[in-house]
């Protein structure tokens, strides 16, 4: 057989196994992050990544995923079907040994696959070992192949059962409630986000997502269908959907450097923030890495030799920065590296160093071609530069008196704030409160051991329309950065937080449950995600939950939520009930809004975290932005819920 042959052959010899997967119920969180929503919904992301993996390798075009009545996922795929041969080495079937060997898997054979997603080898047997049953359907070599698990073990050996023409692999699991205790419900928008994302990273490859829980007006149920033809350029037109270009083209590029095959595309518009988003293996890197700094060098260097030799730079007064040339920039950065190694708090930053040159010289190509055919597109974004260089140092100096002591306050902090008396910052909390009214409310009811609150006037600016040196100077926002006790900005990113002088775990943004409520509270998450996201990712924020109503009847009082709730208190009452609607956390005595809201026992808090980057980063500039019509289309989808989680 010869050696090209040999390679692309992916026969049951293909299929490695590493190790036991005994400890993998014991210890959930370890393989797939924890036992929440997010551990939840990564079960479906490892058994579309065995799909996508055959999709990188050229075997496989259509993926189908279906959430099921009773909140088991079905996967499907046209690929070449998993392997149903005798493993030589376990005694048993390719596919046995895939399904129930922690770290199994063709992606471990570098002849069956170049390069690989998801939990590197962690996968589908750990899927299996988290489900309560999983059913693995497998059409290959003309037949029909199926095996069934309950909890990871076999129920019956492999066995056919019957004839195709087809390729392909089947997953049905149901994920196991013993382990997933919180809720074994699947959310239709987060797999919908993620398999748009896939179907970007993926471009040719047609994903399919159907709710059978949920039918449309016409009895349907509830489908998408994902493909993308172009990839990462259609990727940045969805992401820039509701921003205004500054110049007319994406600009992309897609090839292999040193080995490495790099996929790039980028835009620039009008406003103030810069969003960037990256790849490894289809992996969102949200801590960036060594591809991430080979863009920005790539872009820095080329972008600063073009501005120098136009002479457009010569009459500025002081140096431009790296920061300058990605302001209003929206790119992202997709890398495919055979062994990749992560390192970072998540385990989601790049550390392979070979990727920052390729991905540098790739950039540094595309944007020479592109400045070069396109001169006007090229002025205009040098004269965005020059301008983001002199708001920055303009930032600079409004970032230096947020860092001063202001001569109004209390040993360095607001006069406005209510300090708690403990000192250890792990057992302190802070209430970001609308409006003095409640303010003074909260200051009464709260315990001030380890509860400080914070009082803010009216709507706090929206940052998202805001240029830098504005947000620092914006006497709502100094107070939030000096009472929280963080610093800000360095050289390389004026945005950096310095966490480690935070004087609070917790931050609670508490706002009155109306329209005008969640708008302070759309804000407030706003500037937290563009200025603060390393406080949303290290868990420290939170969105408190006022009641709505009051119901009493004689000396019986309960509170509800939402009007459902309303109504089953009051059918609960039989009768002769009154109802109080809270238009605003005023209106609650400082008793009330201890024991409803702040008080630790009872409240009920709802912590903030970034699921996807790329879409949070979509839907705040869709909800804080310029454009009109996409922000009511959104409002209209999501009225019933109130409420927007980051």
């Amino acid at each position: 057989m010869s050696e090209e042959a040999k390679k692309n052959q992916y026969s049951a010899d293909s299929i490695q196994a590493l190790e036991g997967m005994e400890h993998v119920r014991m210890r959930p969180s370890m393989y797939i992050g924890d036992v929440g929503t997010r551990g939840l919904h990564h079960l479906v992301y490892e058994v579309v990544d065995n799909s996508i993996d055959e999709a990188m390798g050229g075997h496989c075009d259509t993926i189908e995923v279906v959430i099921n009545e009773d909140n088991s996922i079905t996967t499907k795929d046209n690929g070449r079907g998993i392997p149903v041969g005798l493993h030589k080495k376990e005694g048993v079937s390719a596919l046995e040994v895939v399904m129930t060997k922690i770290g199994a898997g063709g992606k471990f054979d570098k002849d069956s696959y170049k390069v690989s997603g998801g939990l590197h080898g962690v996968g589908v047997s750990c899927v299996n070992a988290l489900s309560s049953h999983l059913k693995a359907v497998v059409h290959r070599e003309g037949k029909v192949w199926e095996q069934e698990y309950e909890r990871g073990k076999t129920m019956y050996p492999v066995k056919s059962t019957g004839t195709t023409k087809d390729t392909g692999t089947t997953v049905t699991f149901t994920p196991d409630d013993t382990i997933f205790t919180q809720t074994t419900e699947y959310s239709y928008d987060t797999l919908a986000n993620r398999m748009r994302e896939l179907a970007y990273l993926n471009k040719g490859v047609t994903i399919t997502l159907t709710d059978k829980r949920n039918k449309d007006e016409k009895g349907e149920f509830i489908s998408e269908t994902f493909f993308s033809e172009e990839g990462l350029k259609e990727f940045i037109k969805f992401l820039d959907e509701t921003r205004e270009p500054l110049i007319q083209s994406v600009i992309s590029m897609e090839g292999e450097k040193n080995g490495i095959p790099v996929e790039v595309a980028m835009i620039y518009n009008t406003g103030f923030s810069e969003n960037l988003h990256s790849y490894v293996n289809n992996i969102n890197t949200h801590e960036g890495g060594t591809h991430l700094s080979g863009f920005r060098r790539g872009l820095t260097s080329t972008l600063k030799k073009y501005a120098d030799n136009s002479g457009l730079l010569d009459k500025l007064k002081f140096e431009i920065a790296g920061d300058d040339f990605r302001e209003g920039l929206t790119a992202i950065v997709s890398v495919k590296v055979a062994e990749p190694q992560f390192e970072g708090q998540t385990k989601t930053k790049l550390g392979n160093r070979e990727v920052t040159s390729a991905v540098s010289q790739a950039v540094s190509e595309m944007l020479t071609n592109y400045l070069e055919e396109h001169p006007d597109d090229a002025k205009q974004i040098v004269e965005k530069v020059k301008l983001a260089a002199q708001a920055r140092h303009a930032a600079a100096k409004a970032r230096e008196m947020v860092q001063r002591k202001n001569p109004m306050s209390v040993g360095g902090l607001p006069g406005k704030l209510s300090d708690c008396s403990e000192q250890d910052p792990t057992k302190c909390e802070v209430f970001l409160v609308e409006g003095d009214s409640a303010g003074g409310t909260a200051k009464q009811g709260r315990d001030r051991n380890f509860q400080a609150i914070l009082p803010l006037r009216g709507k706090i600016l929206n940052v998202e329309k805001a240029m830098q040196h504005k947000v620092f100077e914006n006497e709502e926002i100094k107070n939030i950065y000096t009472a929280l006790g963080v610093t800000i900005g360095t050289e390389e990113d004026s945005k950096a937080l310095n966490l480690e002088k935070l004087r609070y775990h917790k931050v609670v943004i508490m706002c009155d449950a109306d329209v005008d409520g969640s708008h302070i509270e759309t804000l407030i998450l706003t500037f937290f995600f563009r200025y603060m996201r390393e406080l949303i990712e290290n868990g420290h924020v939170y969105i408190a939950t006022p009641p709505l109503y009051l119901v009493k009847k004689g000396s019986k009082k309960r509170y509800a939520w939402d009007d459902k709730e309303r109504d089953d208190i009051v059918e609960s009452m039989k009768g002769g009930a009154s109802i109080q609607r809270y238009k605003g956390l005023g209106e609650m005595n400082a008793e009330q809004l201890w024991d409803t809201t702040m008080n630790p026992e009872f409240r009920t808090l709802r912590q903030v975290s970034i699921e996807n980057a790329t879409e949070t980063d979509r839907i705040f500039s869709m909800l804080m932005g310029d454009e009109v019509p996409p922000r009511r289309e959104f409002i209209e989808k999501n009225a019933v819920y109130a409420n927007i989680d980051a």
